[in-house]
């Protein structure tokens, strides 16, 4: 498998999220890619099933060491020669030094932003590995999110306002908006992901919300028990929904003239959106994984390109992809 560029493994291991940073102004496209693919060596350690609990801690804390520059990126690959390169998660893994070097030429207060963040959402990772694979509260979910997408959200802050200096005086308004975002975002993945990750040992909906539809975990993946399921399921889509609704207020933050960078946040917010309305009753969500179309990809980009300049008119939109509800 040849890969030359950050943006071709970005496209290797994200269908919608290219799209976004592929939209962006070229000098913070690099910045947001180079994140994007170090946070998804993160994210391959954690996801990949052939690794026990007790090798990802090892393999996390190693890579979190490379990150804040106190190991060697050689060192890790080394550590992860084993794992099938032919996985596209794992090639982006193995091409840790080029990543890193990467890093290293980026504006010194730009790469700190992106080794801290990336660093401490690893360590987070490595220790919700160690807790185990089960989420008995809301809170207990939160926090697990907070670590894998909530610091995703600062870090992205962290780079638009560093970019940007019109954004700049507006950083802490925008950092805990952008948490609210990940989080939202991150809620739309566990939704997707229900039986993918209790395929690979990880239930992800909270105890403390199956209890109050009247059923247990296992008997949520059962079809006898199909409509308390679906009164829990609805009670995390309303969770997602309640933090994306932080998105409007983020979005907002982006006038007219950043027009690329609008786009790039609008369109996750909006996939995300139409995700859980078809999710919404639906049964399938429980059992595989529901993804929307291309054409809905398409119909989106295509209608928020032309009025998404307009936050009246994209509360609007976001709230008829939300079913009519309020947004």
């Amino acid at each position: 498998m040849e890969v030359s560029t950050n943006d071709q493994m970005v496209e290797m291991v994200s269908r919608t999220f290219a799209l976004s940073i592929k939209k962006l102004p070229r000098s913070l496209r690099e910045a947001v890619s180079l994140a994007y693919l170090l946070f998804r060596v993160s994210d391959c350690l954690e996801d990949r099933p052939e690794i026990d609990a007790e090798r990802k801690v090892y393999l996390l804390e190693i890579w979190e060491r490379v990150l804040i520059g106190n190991d060697p990126a050689e060192l890790f690959v080394s550590r992860i020669s084993d794992l099938d390169g032919g996985n596209p998660e794992v090639y982006v893994a193995k091409q840790a030094g080029s990543l890193i070097k990467t890093l290293e030429m980026m504006p010194p207060e730009l790469g700190e932003f992106i080794r801290d963040r990336c660093g401490k959402s690893t360590l987070g990772m490595a220790r919700w590995q160690r807790q185990g694979p089960l989420i008995d509260t809301v809170d207990e979910l939160d926090d697990y999110m907070h670590e894998v997408a909530g610091r995703v959200g600062y870090l992205m802050t962290d780079i638009y306002t560093w970019f940007y200096p019109q954004l700049k005086v507006r950083k802490e308004e925008m950092l805990p908006l952008s948490r609210q975002v990940g989080l939202g975002l991150q809620t739309v993945n566990v939704i997707r992901g229900l039986q993918a990750d209790r395929d690979r040992g990880w239930i992800f909906m909270p105890l403390e919300i199956l209890e109050s539809a009247g059923i247990n975990r296992q008997q949520f993946f059962e079809k006898e028990f199909e409509g308390q399921a679906l009164f829990a399921l609805d009670l995390l889509i309303q969770k997602a929904v309640e933090h994306l609704k932080y998105g409007l207020t983020y979005i907002a933050a982006f006038p007219a003239r950043l027009y690329r960078v609008r786009m790039a946040n609008i369109w996750p917010l909006c996939f995300a959106l139409r995700t859980l309305a078809i999710s919404r009753d639906n049964p399938k969500v429980i059992q595989e994984q529901v993804k929307i179309s291309r054409e809905d990809v398409r119909e989106i980009m295509r209608i928020t390109s032309l009025f998404g300049w307009s936050n009246r008119w994209l509360r609007g939109y976001c709230s008829r992809l939300n079913g009519g509800g309020s947004f």
